[in-house]
């Protein structure tokens, strides 16, 4: 969605629609000539104001949402001001602090990603988003603990410091004894593999019959090994928080839009592939209602930028998602900066 070149419009009219558009995305509400004329600098009468308005309206850039309401931006001129006119600010002091104080605590990886939504979302007033690489974790450590004569708990101790637990079904017969045994044999042989890896190795062993283990074992090893591999199989690519900001106080005005967003956001597939699709940029992308198809009922932005990992290859990527009239000079280098941070956490 394309509107006039920046340079077809006239200094006059460029002051206006700056105006017009720093107004409406810092309220919500459409401007009326009447407000602009009051501003300093300008020095027009609320007459030449309406004229310049109905000009860049029939060029495409400006919308009425009523007949005598005042004018707000299109998702062209947004595109507009946004590609051409918008200052981008450098992140504030006391935000960049809260983002690098949060992101640095050690623990797995998850919980940095966890925390950056969280932090955007509270920071930009939207709902944050995350794309979660997909990685397989690397084996340091097994270990069963003894629950009850039906249950275990599993403990995966990861290359990379992680500690997580599950809880996995015990076969008949299953002795403390037993746990122990399965433990050790994994955690010798199964340092330094994947998950997959390790299944393999396991399987390969078991066929050839070369594993040192009873059949009770290898079955209580296989069984680990299974929980783990489905968890990261089924873990999601995309965590999202914040969706309460979405409903805010002009939400209520224009409920059906919320709603969709809301669904929109329930289908976490639909927004991944959107946020996928940034991972190929250099630097924040921006999204603007019906430019994507996946908006074009919930008029609804998206602001994201791509994180590194090792050797400055992308892994993720990090954003928010609100409506658009977002504070994009705000938002945009605030997302910059968490997908900066969390770039130098992964490496």
């Amino acid at each position: 969605m394309t509107g006039p070149p920046l340079d077809f419009l006239s200094d006059r009219a460029r002051d206006i629609f700056r105006v017009v558009v720093e107004s409406y995305l810092g309220t919500g509400v459409p401007v009326g000539s009447r407000t602009i004329s009051r501003l300093p600098g300008l020095n027009l009468s609320p007459a030449s104001i309406r004229n310049v308005m109905q000009d860049l309206e029939e060029a495409g850039l400006l919308a009425a949402p009523h007949t005598s309401a005042g004018r707000m931006p299109t998702e062209t001129g947004l595109r507009l001001f946004v590609d051409a006119m918008m200052q981008a600010d450098e992140p504030h002091d006391d935000d960049k602090r809260a983002i690098e104080r949060e992101l640095s605590g050690e623990g797995p990886i998850e919980n940095a990603l966890n925390t950056a939504t969280a932090l955007l979302s509270g920071l930009s007033a939207c709902a944050g988003l995350v794309m979660v690489p997909r990685r397989e974790a690397v084996v340091k450590q097994f270990s069963f603990a003894w629950l009850s004569g039906t249950q275990a708990l599993a403990v995966l101790v990861g290359a990379d410091g992680s500690v997580e637990n599950r809880v996995v079904d015990l076969p008949p017969g299953t002795t403390p004894s037993m746990l122990i045994e399965a433990a050790n044999f994994l955690s010798a042989h199964a340092s330094g593999r994947t998950l997959g890896e390790a299944q393999q190795w396991l399987a390969q062993q078991i066929a050839d019959g070369e594993h040192a283990l009873d059949a009770a074992a290898a079955n209580l090893i296989a069984r680990g090994l299974a929980a783990w591999s489905r968890d990261s199989e089924d873990r999601p690519v995309l965590l999202v928080r914040g969706q309460a900001n979405l409903i805010d106080a002009h939400a209520t005005a224009d409920l059906e839009r919320v709603r969709q967003l809301l669904d929109e956001l329930e289908g976490k597939s639909e927004i991944a592939r959107l946020l996928d699709s940034a991972r190929a940029g250099a630097a924040t992308r921006i999204f603007i209602g019906s430019e994507n198809k996946l908006f074009s009922l919930s008029g609804s932005s998206v602001i994201a930028a791509p994180y590194r990992g090792p050797g400055g290859r992308v892994i993720g990527v990090v954003g928010v998602i609100g409506p658009t009239r977002l504070n994009y000079a705000r938002v945009v280098p605030m997302v910059d900066f968490t997908a900066q941070t969390l770039s130098r956490l992964m490496q």
